[in-house]
């Protein structure tokens, strides 16, 4: 997943579709053996409200431009068993997009 997370924050660029963002993570998820196992979007847009269009999605067909705010959370989910998403907040830049979220990636063991 973290994998996943960074490959898709590395490669996202304005101008992309969120379909081909959603790509670059769920096809690093299929070649690791879940495929089935990650059964949400990559991720969404955030404006006014917590989701909102363009989608970041298989079907997101929407360019996401410079200046946009959304989320990068791809996820893996082994039913009766366990589950892990990383969820991070972005913005497209010209250059590609700036992580906003402050959390740390290292997993935390309690």
């Amino acid at each position: 997943v973290l994998n996943a997370h960074l490959s898709a924050e590395k490669g996202a660029r304005p101008g992309m579709t969120g379909k081909e963002l959603d790509k670059i993570a769920r096809d690093i998820i299929y070649a690791a053996g879940y495929e089935g196992c990650f059964g949400h979007s990559l991720g969404h847009s955030l404006g006014l409200e917590v989701h909102e269009n363009p989608r970041v999605s298989p079907s997101g067909i929407t360019p996401l431009t410079e200046g946009m705010l959304a989320t990068i959370e791809p996820g893996i989910y082994i039913e009766g068993k366990y589950g892990v998403r990383i969820e991070n907040m972005v913005v497209f830049t010209n250059g590609g997009c700036e992580n906003l979220t402050a959390s740390p990636r290292e997993l935390i063991i309690l």
